[in-house]
C-alpha cells in the first residue's frame, strides 16, 4: 500500500459572479473524486472550499502511487479460443483485444470447473502520483461548466475560464504539483484579502491552508454564512421581535460577494416609509443586496443590513457610504410612485393599448377587455355573490393598469402590487385593490394564491385568457419551448378552480374562446376547445401523480366525466384510500369491470327483459339500479367516498353473475339480453371512472 498525503488544488481568480461560483463548487469536488479514481489513486472524502476568488478541493490521503495490479481475466473455452492447429480464432483475437494483450500471450488452463479456458494476465505497474495529478489538474479546469455565462480569456493564449485566472496552489503533502494552465503556473501560495491580507501567502501543506487563509483575512463559504447569520441573529436580538427579511436567492449571493464578512446596520430617511415597502425592499435587495428590518408588527423600518467586506474598524465611514448609495435608489423609487399618483387609472389603462400582449392576439388593453368578461362568466359559474361578481369585474378592468407606471418599468417584479396601491389611491375599495395586487399569484409552485375571491376569479381569468389566446393561434407549449409559462398558468388556474372556487374548467374555456372569437380570431372553436380543456386535464393528471395518487388510479377517474378540479382530486383520493384499505375487493372488481366492458356492446343498449334472467341475472340488474341511484346521489352531494362503496358492493353480484352465466349463449335473445344487462352494469360507472384500468395487467 502506497503512501498517502493531502491533497490541495485552488483555483485563484478574479472575482467570480456569485451563480457561477456556487453551480463549480457543486462539480469540483465529484470532479477531482472522479479523476481520481479513474487513475487508480486511493482517496479519502474531498472538501470544496471557496470564495469569491477562489476555488479549492482539499482531497484526504491521497496515495502517493497508483498500486501494482495483477489482473487475471477468463476467456472463451480453449477448444473455442484455438483451432486444431493452435491457431488462435477470432474469438480468441477479439478477446485479446479487449484485454490490450497479443493472442499470442493467451494462456490455457483448467478452471474450477475441470473445462480448460484461455485467460489473458497483465501486470500493470507502480505510477507515482504526481504526473497523474498534473494532468488531472489541468484537464479539471478545462472541464468545469458555466452555463449562462461566457468564459474569458486572458493573456496570449487561448485557455478560457468564467474569470482570468491568476494563480495556483496545488500541493500533495508539502510538494508542490507542477500544474500549468495558460500563463498561469502552480506553486506554494495562495493569496489573501485584497484589503485585509493583500499579497501571497505560503501554505506549508493542505492541513494549515485554510488556516492560513483565516489569517490572511478570508473565510470559507460555511464560515461567512454562519458569520452573517450570527451577526444578523445579534441585529435582531438587539431589537425586541424585528425581523431581517434574508431571501434565500439575496443571501446566497451576499455569501458569495465577500471574504470577510461584517454584518452593519445603515439607516434611510424617515420619508421613504411613505413609498409602498415593496419597491423600497425590492430597489435594497436587487440592486444593494442590502437586507431591510421590519419591526415586531411587521412594519418596514427606516434600518437595513448590509454586509461590509472591508476593515471592521472602518464600519462607521463603509455605513455612511452604504446610507448615501441607498438614498439615491430611494429617491429614485419615491419619484417614480409619487409620479404614477399623479395619473389616473383610467389613463394608464387607456395606454394598455400601445403596449403589444402578443402579436398575433393584440395589445394589453384587448386582454384587459377580454379578462374582465371572462371574470363575470367566472362568478358565475363559481356562484359567487354580486357584490364578489362585481368587485372581480372591477379588478379585472384595472388589473394591467399599472405596466405603464413608472414604478413598474423600474421595478418589474411589483406588477400587480403597486396597481393595488394606486387602486386604494384612486378611491377603489380593498377588496378590489386586494384582487389587482393579487391576480399574478400564484407566480411559481408554492406561492400563496389570492387572498380573497375576486382575486381568484381575476387570475383565473388572466391565466385562462393567456392560454386560450396561444392554443387558438396554434402556439401551444411544445417540450422544449414554453415563452408564456402556460404549464404555470395552468397549474395556477387548477389549483384556484380546487382550493377556491369548486367549479370546472370547460365552460370557462368556451367563455374563454368566445371573446376571441368576438375579437375576430379566425380559429375551429370546437377542436380549440378540447384542446385547451385536453390540457388542462393533462396538468390536472400530472399534479394528481405529484400528489402521490398511483397512475393506473389517476387514469381510472380520468376515463370518468368528474372533471371539476376539486372533485377530481377528492375522487382520486377516495379512490386510492378505498383500494389501499381493500386491495382484494378492488382487483377483483377491476377485472370483472374489465370483462364485462370488452363484451359489452352499446349498440344494444341497456333495456333487458327480466323474464329470461336466471337468479344470478336477476340478482346483478338489482344490485346495478341499486348502485347506479347511490353513484347518482353520492355525486350530486359530492360524497365520492359513498360513490366508491356504492361501486364496491357490485363486486359479488358481478362476480357471480360471471361464474354462474355463460354470456355468449347460442339463443340470441339470451345472448342480447345478457350483452344489454353487461351495457346497464358498465354505464354505473361511467361517470365514476375506467375500473378495468386497475386491474393488474
Amino acid at each position: 500500500m502506497a503512501e498517502t498525503r493531502d491533497f490541495l488544488f485552488e483555483i485563484g481568480t478574479e472575482e467570480m459572479p456569485s451563480a457561477p461560483l456556487m453551480n463549480a463548487v457543486k462539480q469540483f469536488g465529484p470532479l477531482v473524486e472522479r479523476g481520481l479514481s479513474e487513475a487508480g489513486l486511493a482517496h479519502g472524502e474531498a472538501r470544496v472550499i471557496s470564495s469569491p476568488r477562489r476555488l479549492a478541493v482539499i482531497v484526504a490521503d491521497v496515495a502517493t502511487a497508483t498500486d501494482e495490479v495483477h489482473e487475471v481475466k477468463r476467456g472463451p473455452a480453449a477448444s473455442i479460443a484455438f483451432d486444431a492447429d493452435g491457431n488462435p480464432t477470432k474469438a480468441a483475437e477479439g478477446f485479446a483485444r479487449k484485454c490490450g494483450v497479443p493472442a499470442t500471450e493467451l494462456i490455457r488452463r483448467e478452471d474450477t470447473d475441470g473445462r480448460e479456458y484461455v485467460f489473458a494476465e497483465k501486470n500493470i505497474p507502480s505510477a507515482p502520483a504526481e504526473p497523474i495529478l498534473s494532468a488531472l489538474c489541468e484537464r479539471a479546469i478545462a472541464g468545469l461548466e458555466w452555463p449562462n455565462y461566457r468564459s474569458q480569456r486572458w493573456g496570449s493564449t487561448h485557455e478560457t475560464f468564467v474569470r482570468p485566472i491568476r494563480w495556483l496552489c496545488v500541493l500533495l503533502g508539502s510538494e508542490v504539483v507542477p500544474v500549468r494552465y495558460a500563463d498561469v503556473v502552480s506553486g506554494n501560495t495562495t493569496r489573501g484579502h485584497r484589503v485585509l491580507g493583500p499579497g501571497e501567502h505560503v501554505v506549508a501543506e493542505p492541513a494549515v491552508y485554510e488556516q492560513v487563509l483565516e489569517e490572511a483575512g478570508v473565510l470559507s463559504e460555511e464560515r461567512r454564512r454562519a458569520v452573517i447569520a450570527e451577526g444578523i441573529a445579534r441585529v435582531e436580538a438587539e431589537r425586541s421581535g424585528a425581523h431581517v427579511d434574508t431571501p434565500k436567492k439575496v443571501l446566497d449571493e451576499v455569501v458569495n460577494l465577500c471574504e470577510w464578512p461584517t454584518v452593519l446596520v445603515g439607516r434611510f430617511d424617515e420619508e421613504f416609509l411613505a413609498v409602498p415597502h415593496e419597491i423600497i425592499c425590492e430597489s435594497m435587495l436587487s440592486n444593494q443586496r442590502y437586507f431591510p428590518i421590519y419591526d415586531a408588527s411587521g412594519a418596514l423600518t427606516r434600518e437595513f443590513v448590509v454586509v461590509a467586506n472591508g476593515r471592521p474598524e472602518c464600519a462607521e465611514t463603509i455605513i455612511d457610504g452604504n446610507e448615501r448609495v441607498v438614498r439615491a435608489r430611494l429617491y429614485d423609487a419615491k419619484f417614480f410612485y409619487d409620479e404614477d399618483l399623479k395619473v389616473s387609472l383610467e389613463e394608464f389603462r387607456s395606454r394598455l393599448a400601445e403596449v403589444a400582449f402578443q402579436e398575433k392576439l393584440g395589445s394589453v388593453l384587448a386582454k384587459s377587455e377580454r379578462i374582465e368578461d371572462l371574470a363575470l362568466a367566472i362568478a358565475h359559474e363559481a356562484r359567487v355573490g354580486a357584490n364578489t361578481a362585481s368587485d372581480a369585474q372591477r379588478a379585472a378592468h384595472f388589473a394591467k393598469a399599472d405596466l405603464v407606471s413608472g414604478a413598474v418599468v423600474e421595478f418589474t417584479s411589483q406588477q400587480g402590487v403597486m396597481g393595488g396601491y394606486y387602486a386604494l389611491a384612486a378611491g377603489e375599495t380593498p377588496a378590489v385593490a386586494a384582487a389587482i395586487r393579487d391576480h399574478y399569484r400564484p407566480r411559481f409552485a408554492g406561492d400563496a394564491l389570492p387572498e380573497g375571491t375576486a382575486g381568484c376569479i381575476v387570475a383565473v381569468a388572466d391565466k385562462l385568457d393567456t392560454i386560450a389566446g396561444m392554443f387558438a393561434i396554434g402556439e401551444p407549449p411544445t417540450g422544449s419551448k414554453d415563452p408564456f409559462a402556460l404549464r404555470r398558468s395552468a397549474i395556477g388556474v387548477i389549483n384556484i378552480l380546487r382550493e377556491r372556487l369548486g367549479c370546472g374548467y370547460e365552460a370557462l374555456v368556451a367563455a374563454a374562446l368566445h371573446a376571441y372569437a368576438e375579437q375576430g380570431i379566425v380559429f375551429d372553436k370546437d377542436e380549440v376547445a378540447v384542446a385547451v380543456c385536453g390540457f388542462l386535464k393533462g396538468r390536472m393528471e400530472q399534479m394528481a401523480r405529484d400528489a402521490h395518487v398511483p397512475a393506473d388510479v389517476v387514469t381510472a377517474v380520468s376515463a370518468g366525466s368528474v372533471s371539476a378540479p376539486a372533485d377530481f382530486f377528492a375522487l382520486a383520493e377516495a379512490l386510492r384510500d378505498a383500494r389501499e384499505s381493500d386491495p382484494e375487493t378492488f382487483e377483483n372488481l377491476a377485472v370483472a369491470y374489465a370483462r364485462a366492458s370488452h363484451l359489452a356492446d352499446t349498440t344494444l343498449g341497456v333495456e333487458v327483459d327480466e323474464s329470461l334472467m336466471g337468479e344470478a341475472e336477476r340478482e346483478l340488474l338489482l344490485a346495478t339500479d341499486a348502485a347506479r341511484d347511490a353513484v347518482a346521489l353520492a355525486l350530486e352531494k359530492k360524497d365520492f367516498a359513498a360513490v366508491i362503496a356504492s361501486l364496491a358492493a357490485l363486486r359479488e353480484p358481478i362476480d357471480r353473475f360471471f361464474e354462474d352465466v355463460m354470456v355468449m349463449d347460442e339463443d340470441p335473445a339470451l345472448r342480447s339480453n345478457r350483452l344489454k344487462l353487461l351495457n346497464r352494469f358498465e354505464t354505473v360507472f361511467a361517470d365514476v371512472a375506467d375500473m378495468g384500468a386497475l386491474a393488474k395487467k
